[in-house]
């Protein structure tokens, strides 16, 4: 069936708005000869970030012919800032461009009125269609396939790249932990597990000593178990540990995962990587059944409970038995209390526990909620919080105190911990006052140590507790931060030992320019330009790899100068240098970066060249001769 033509202009942008991926504003204009699809998200809803793999097999397949268009239209007060955009764009993968409608403007204009809401254009800038919700691949796949047949008959159609476009993931060096989402305090075994979730693997480190002791995961996306190194988790969130078992919920994966500790294997408990869209919260065997965005965990009386964040549901896995079930959420996303499967909850994605309760940071509805463990007449509560659109920073008791965004939740000590996150701040609420006070963090998105009202978050998504100190996972700083329960006192947790952090390197070595050099005797130079305000990290082992004839050669890196002889020009056509160079801020618990590049090039021997040859390593850009 061809498609029908368009009729509608589709208004243009707004001048005034600030962009992200893009090396200036994009205007409709611009976008003439080109199928464009706007996607109308806010970064904090689980459907819209549901949409967004689809959105990229999309551009995919149709690389010269759409463009797809991200427009921010925030729901929470935080989300308007450009600022917090480029961290979810970056956090998400988003490599389109994005606009900032933080005002609303462009929704107005075309009148959306729910997240993720699509508009499709065609190459005359007219209005084809709209649509609202998930699973958006095949719809437009359908239409677009036939859009490319139509307009590349009658040459309307522009192949030619968008010239504008420059991800913000090319101007980012890649620190060594990558927006870790959650964070785990075992007491007892004395290790702290931190989900590195953008670089989808799970860390293990000391708990005194910081020292990192494994990392659980190949550190690339994907879904395999098998041994440390060959297992791929994708954007793991939430984890639990019993003994030497981890479970971990696999976010992106849409699976549960079991981490033998001892044996070092990961197993699937359920899930295969596909998103269950039924909604089927029946009791059944965990194996082989699909899961909707699992985002936290907690054990309780031989139960993991599994916050549900994609269908709005609480559910339990007996650890047993195997089996899996509903526990709490009708499903419908809302505010509303009462018994366990009628109650509504918005987007879970913080779990707790005191034995008797199960304590929930239901995000979307800003709210703590308390979850009855027993399921036998159990009711869900509000703790604190109100609704749907109900959302601030305010502290105090139940009737005027909100919070915005809490992705996590802990209780230690009769008190519960909330990671009020997109306030930036770690909030206090009493159980039998029900009243929330700001417990650490200034409020103001940044980083900074020291005391409680003068220490900085970034987003925090993560807590647990373990011998009177708070973890937090403060996701936008790269960072785990530690909070003493008694003073409110801010630090930074020291990851130490962070060589195995590296990933596994490309085989395709970059080709640099020839290095004319002495026949005899030559030497290599070879200047490590870091960006500024950067040094060496004392806490990893830099080093260079030289390689030729099958010789190799390994050199410390503990400064930004390293010089080495190398043998006679003519015996070896070319040099392979592999780097491998941690460094980090020279502020105190200045952010750590790795950056790993391999090179190729031909010594040319000239008897005119002086002993001396040089090699200038950049850390991004590439170096050059």
């Amino acid at each position: 069936m061809p498609v029908e033509p368009g009729k509608v202009n589709a208004p243009e942008f707004p001048a005034d708005l600030e962009w992200l991926n893009v090396s200036r504003p994009l205007r409709m204009k611009d976008l003439r000869g080109k199928i464009v699809l706007l996607d109308f998200w806010t970064y904090c809803c689980i459907n819209c970030l549901h949409v967004l793999p689809d959105l990229e097999r999309l551009e995919k397949k149709y690389p010269d012919a759409l463009v797809v268009i991200g427009v921010h239209s925030a729901k929470f007060h935080a989300e308007r800032q450009v600022a917090n955009i480029r961290q979810a764009v970056l956090r998400y993968g988003v490599e389109h461009p994005v606009v900032n409608d933080a005002e609303h403007q462009i929704w107005s204009e075309y009148a959306v009125r729910a997240w993720p809401s699509f508009m499709l254009i065609d190459p005359r800038g007219k209005i084809i269609g709209t649509h609202s919700g998930e699973q958006v691949f095949e719809l437009f796949d359908r239409v677009i396939g036939q859009m490319v047949e139509h307009f590349s008959g009658d040459g309307t159609l522009d192949r030619r790249p968008l010239e504008e476009l420059l991800p913000e993931r090319r101007r980012e060096p890649e620190p060594l932990l990558r927006f870790p989402g959650k964070v785990l305090a075992d007491e007892a075994g004395r290790r702290l597990f931190i989900a590195d979730t953008g670089h989808h693997r799970i860390l293990v480190a000391g708990l005194d000593s910081g020292r990192l002791l494994d990392v659980v995961g190949a550190g690339t996306p994907g879904l395999a178990d098998g041994d440390f190194r060959e297992a791929r988790f994708r954007s793991p969130q939430g984890m639990a540990v019993e003994g030497d078992l981890l479970y971990v919920a696999d976010t992106d994966n849409h699976a549960l995962r079991r981490v033998d500790l001892r044996a070092r294997t990961v197993l699937t408990l359920a899930g295969d990587g596909e998103q269950d869209l039924d909604f089927n919260n029946l009791p059944g065997p965990a194996r082989g059944r699909r899961l909707n965005s699992p985002w936290d965990l907690t054990i309780a009386h031989g139960v993991l409970f599994i916050a549900m964040a994609g269908p709005h549901q609480i559910w339990g896995y007996d650890l047993e038995e195997g089996y899996l079930a509903g526990h709490a959420g009708s499903g419908r996303e809302d505010h509303v209390d009462g018994p366990l499967l009628a109650a509504s909850l918005a987007q879970p994605s913080g779990l707790s526990h005191d034995g008797t309760h199960l304590f929930v940071a239901d995000s979307e509805v800003s709210s703590i909620r308390a979850v009855d463990l027993d399921p036998r007449g159990g009711h869900v509560k509000t703790v604190l919080g109100q609704g749907l659109f109900d959302f601030g920073d305010v502290d105090g008791g139940p009737a005027e105190a909100r919070l915005q965004h809490p992705l996590d939740v802990e209780y230690a000590e009769g008190t519960l911990f909330v990671a009020d996150t997109y306030n930036n701040k770690i909030k206090a609420v009493g159980l039998h006052t029900r009243s929330a006070r700001t417990f650490a963090g200034s409020g103001v998105a940044g980083f900074a140590d020291g005391p409680a009202e003068q220490a900085a978050f970034h987003e925090p998504g993560g807590l647990s507790h373990a011998d009177g100190k708070l973890y937090v996972a403060d996701t936008n700083n790269h960072r785990i931060r530690v909070v003493d329960v008694v003073s409110g006192a801010v630090s930074t947790f020291p990851l130490l030992e962070t060589e195995k952090l590296a990933p596994r390197r490309v085989a395709q070595a970059v080709e640099l320019p020839a290095l004319h050099v002495a026949p005899e005797g030559p030497r290599l130079r070879f200047e490590l330009a870091l960006p500024a305000g950067c040094k060496l990290s004392p806490q990893a082992a830099s080093e260079l790899s030289l390689r030729w004839n099958g010789e190799l050669r390994v050199l410390p890196l503990e400064s930004a100068a390293l010089e080495t002889e190398l043998p006679p020009a003519e015996s070896a056509a070319k040099l392979r240098i592999e780097a491998a160079v941690y460094y980090c801020e020279e502020a105190d618990n200045g952010l750590c970066y790795y950056w790993g590049a391999d090179y190729e090039v031909a010594l040319v021997a000239d008897a005119e060249s002086g002993s001396t040859a040089f090699l200038r390593l950049e850390p991004n850009p590439a170096p050059s001769a």
